[in-house]
């Protein structure tokens, strides 16, 4: 975990130069007017109509402070009081600009006629809100053009706002069909031009063109490429045996449904915790470890790396069915609370420590029937939810997650009790954090069997699911957003024998 923060903290350092000064500005509007030498307050500068201040707010603390838009995004939309229209219009703004950063950036450097390592960061994030809203939606484009220069002169003043103005109606000039033209034109392969007319850097396109080779389903890239600039449905869990769910139901998991519409929060609320808002493939790979064969009550579990604690209340609530006895281990303390806090709902006992998994894995040899092994990953099938990310991480991230990946199945392993089963999951569909990561660690091993993690995941769902064979024969199973509307989650269930 510790290698992964320090790999986020040193990714992304053009968008964080000048970040310094640029953070004392993060209030924008809502500062107030500033004095001058006299004494004497100047006048207000237009203000900013509050959804495009609160998406300009979040978009900036993301690109100069490394925040995470999911988990600001709620709490800036509560502050300034927005909801309904405005709220969704704020979400939209912000997740939809940082998924297509890349490409917006792009566009900006043509227009600008200067590399956007040229351009001041605050102006730089204006300039990216505003070049989605003149190409990715249906704002009027004088709105969008005064806005955006609105936004340029309250943080960098009235020269900033004339360059952003002439960026900003050069941008307008063209559909964003002829601008990907535009920048596509100069792309030095085939593989380059599809990062910028998808918006992932070229690492990630060749990354998930493999992992659909070995499923011999290549030619599904772009489809996937696009599910990932895509706002997904919000889908719901209800915990096993505590809650029932409601309409609509999703296609695959039992325990699944959509939202009916508004702030899923409220749900969440009503229901105690025994409703929360999960993606329904997380749902999915939870209960194959319970399906893997049938339930002995006084069964004990381990939920290895939990946090934040969806899939751990999920184990709960089938552990409390089944008579089991579950315990969870979360590194990081703050997300050993997101733990506790989300197993609230389950009145079972938990103990949730807070170790390295591989240690505590060690120390308790033999004696699970049962581990899930949620492993730190690059995150890159959850690209829908965490847009960010795919501007953070790079290719240097893969081999140290993967040597802990190796590191916590080894050891996971070992506390697993004869005849028990554990679950290996990332929310990545890249082979070197999946299918090798299994390969390697089972290669020299025979006292430990991969399942068909296919067939148990049909023996749980509610419709039939497309599942490919991976052409290696491997027992695994892959996720994906473009064929099952879920995030990309890889699942090996592996058996250790008696």
């Amino acid at each position: 975990m510790s290698g992964q923060d320090r790999h986020e903290r040193r990714d992304g350092g053009r968008a964080r130069r000048g970040g310094g000064g640029d953070r004392r500005h993060a209030g924008g509007a809502r500062q107030a007017a500033p004095r001058g030498s006299d004494g004497a307050r100047r006048p207000r500068r237009a203000p900013v109509q509050p959804a495009r201040q609160v998406a300009f707010d979040v978009i900036h603390a993301v690109t100069a402070s490394d925040a995470y838009a999911n988990l600001l995004l709620p709490g800036a939309i509560h502050e300034a009081g927005l909801s309904g229209a405005d709220a969704a219009l704020a979400t939209e703004l912000t997740y939809a600009t940082l998924r297509r950063l890349g490409t917006y950036d792009a566009i900006i450097a043509h227009a600008a006629g200067r590399p956007v390592d040229a351009i001041d960061p605050p102006v730089l994030d204006a300039l990216r809100l505003g070049a989605h809203q003149l190409l990715g939606t249906r704002v009027a484009p004088h709105a969008a053009v005064n806005e955006t220069v609105n936004l340029v002169a309250q943080h960098a003043g009235r020269s900033a706002s004339g360059f952003a103005n002439a960026v900003l109606r050069s941008i307008s000039a063209r559909t964003e069909e002829e601008w990907l033209d535009v920048v596509t034109a100069a792309a030095r392969s085939d593989d380059e031009r599809l990062g910028l007319r998808h918006a992932h850097p070229v690492w990630i396109i060749r990354a998930l063109r493999r992992a659909l080779a070995a499923e011999g389903r290549e030619g599904e890239l772009e489809e996937l490429l696009a599910a990932d600039n895509a706002a997904p449905e919000v889908t719901l869990a209800a915990l096993p045996g505590l809650a029932e769910p409601g309409e609509p139901r999703r296609p695959y998991a039992p325990t699944a449904f959509g939202s009916a519409g508004g702030d899923p929060a409220g749900a969440v609320r009503a229901s105690g915790g025994r409703v929360r808002v999960q993606d329904e493939g997380s749902q999915l790979v939870a209960l194959a470890l319970v399906a893997a064969h049938a339930v002995t009550p006084g069964e004990r579990w381990l939920d290895l790396c939990a946090g934040p604690g969806g899939k751990t209340a999920m184990l709960a609530a089938e552990a409390l069915r089944g008579g089991a006895v579950l315990d969870a281990n979360e590194i990081v303390p703050a997300r050993a609370g997101l733990v506790r806090k989300a197993i609230a709902a389950v009145p079972l006992d938990v103990e949730v420590a807070e170790q390295d998994g591989r240690v505590l894995a060690v120390e308790r040899p033999d004696r699970y029937d049962r581990i899930l092994l949620d492993a730190p990953c690059t995150g890159l099938g959850a690209l829908r939810r965490r847009p960010e990310a795919r501007w953070r991480k790079t290719a240097a991230d893969v081999p140290e997650l993967a040597g802990l990946q190796e590191e916590l199945l080894t050891a996971a392993l070992g506390a697993l009790a004869p005849g028990g089963v554990l679950a290996y999951v990332t929310c990545s569909p890249h082979l070197a954090e999946t299918a090798a990561v299994v390969q390697t660690v089972l290669r020299d091993r025979d006292d430990v069997e991969e399942l068909d993690s296919r067939e148990v995941l049909r023996s749980v769902v509610r419709n039939p699911i497309d599942l490919a064979e991976p052409a290696s024969g491997a027992g695994h199973a892959q996720l994906w957003p473009h064929r099952h509307g879920t995030d990309a989650m890889f699942l090996s269930l592996i058996r250790k024998k008696a």
